[in-house]
């Protein structure tokens, strides 16, 4: 079942988010690579300008897992978690109905 993980930053993130970009690519690479994304990106703070320089508000993640615990166990462990990017996550069964897969 899929799963969608609304991950919001702490205020002022974007210094930690990019240290840590790179290991947080490969830890959704390793979903992306076993085909278990349905998609994932940040959220920039303003629609239209260089998020590099507004900085982000969040990330949205959605992908395949067996089990909530399971999906919390991924997010939990994910490096912007560890360096302290996210201020809060919500973590929510989801359905895709379009496009129809």
């Amino acid at each position: 079942m899929y799963f969608a993980f609304y991950c919001e930053d702490v205020p002022d993130s974007l210094e930690a988010r990019l240290a840590t970009r790179d290991a947080h690519l490969e830890n959704l690479k390793v979903l992306v690579d076993a085909g278990r994304i349905l998609m994932a990106g940040p959220m920039p703070k303003v629609a239209g300008q260089s998020p590099a320089e507004v900085g982000f508000d969040g990330s949205l993640i959605i992908a395949d897992f067996d089990s909530q615990a399971e999906a919390e166990a991924w997010i939990n462990n994910d490096p912007y978690v560890a360096a302290g990017v996210f201020a809060k996550i919500t973590t929510r069964p989801f359905v895709q109905v379009f496009p129809q897969a």
